[in-house]
């Protein structure tokens, strides 16, 4: 095993520490598993505590445009209170119950561009240290995956995913943030809309779907936002026809004649255009549904790899508006 990370602030001779995650993906809901994996340095040392962080790459609209930064979304405590010996290794398993709104990362498998980690806080004998981030994959509810195929069903193609700084009123919404998954319309509904944005707020009772419309102006009107909102339990997700019902939402949204902004939609955000290509990967859409490949220049590797490098870089930040 490779202990990723001396604890900076107890200089050399300190414990290592390394989170081992089980392997797969986990759903939103679920629960994630793992052990933290010590290795004692060149003296005994106290652990007062061993902490989870849930982490996310979140975006943020703002007067001056858009930043990016990250969010503390999530903290467990899953060990501490014991002497950890002079070279001595020490494992600590865990299994935590992540939030009912985590975003998703993948769908069948490929990536949908979304960065979420887990970093351990270490605290020993007064002093604490963050190691490594560990890349960590959400994918969907059934229900969630059901509507996702669905459009991909109905012709709608994947354009990008994000997370999104804000609160979109209304709702039960829990995190800080929501997940917007924007999607080019289907060709029937191309003339009407330039694209549609989904947004699942899901909790132990179910799954709230939010669908935004970007309607094409006509002749003697504006484009606008037209926003529905729709409520689905997680029991007998295989009984329903959601071709048919996922159509029926479309034409109830693209046919709305009273729309909502943008603003209200989303509290306190104006409408404007959001992700480049950067982070959010585009997945090329075919028949198999939503996700079948990784355009875009970005392979899933790459975002891992960046992952790493966008946290250590907001540490700082993170501490000072990342836990409330």
């Amino acid at each position: 095993m490779v202990f990723k990370r001396l604890l900076g602030s107890l200089g050399v001779g300190g414990p290592t520490v390394d989170t081992v995650l089980d392997p797969g993906a986990v759903m939103p809901g679920g629960q994630l598993g793992g052990q933290v994996q010590l290795k004692g340095g060149d003296a005994d040392f106290t652990v007062e505590h061993i902490t989870l962080e849930l982490v996310a790459r979140v975006e943020a609209e703002h007067d001056g445009g858009e930043s990016e930064g990250a969010v503390v979304f999530e903290r467990f405590t899953v060990g501490g209170g014991f002497r950890l010996a002079a070279g001595e290794l020490h494992s600590v398993p865990f299994s935590v119950a992540v939030p009912w709104e985590t975003p998703i990362t993948e769908l069948h498998g490929q990536a949908l561009g979304i960065v979420l980690g887990v970093r351990t806080e270490l605290a020993i004998s007064g002093a604490k240290d963050k190691g490594d981030l560990d890349q960590l994959a959400v994918r969907p509810l059934p229900v969630q995956e059901a509507v996702l195929e669905a459009l991909g069903g109905l012709g709608f193609g994947f354009r990008s995913a994000d997370l999104e700084l804000g609160r979109i009123g209304g709702t039960g919404q829990q995190l800080p943030f929501y997940q917007e998954i924007e999607l080019t319309p289907a060709p029937r509904y191309a003339h009407q809309v330039n694209e549609i944005e989904v947004t699942f707020l899901a909790s132990p009772g179910g799954v709230e779907i939010i669908l935004e419309a970007d309607k094409r102006g006509g002749l003697f009107s504006d484009g606008h936002d037209a926003v529905s909102r729709f409520a689905v339990g997680h029991q007998g997700v295989e009984q329903v026809d959601w071709n048919t019902e996922v159509d029926g939402w479309i034409r109830q949204l693209v046919e709305h004649h009273h729309h909502h902004t943008h603003s209200s939609h989303h509290d306190d955000h104006g409408h404007g255009h959001r992700s480049g290509p950067g982070i959010g990967t585009a997945v090329a859409v075919g028949a198999a549904g939503l996700a079948v490949g990784v355009v875009g220049g970005m392979v899933a590797a790459e975002v891992i790899d960046e992952v790493g490098d966008f946290f250590e870089g907001d540490d700082e930040e993170d501490e000072e508006g990342g836990e409330d």
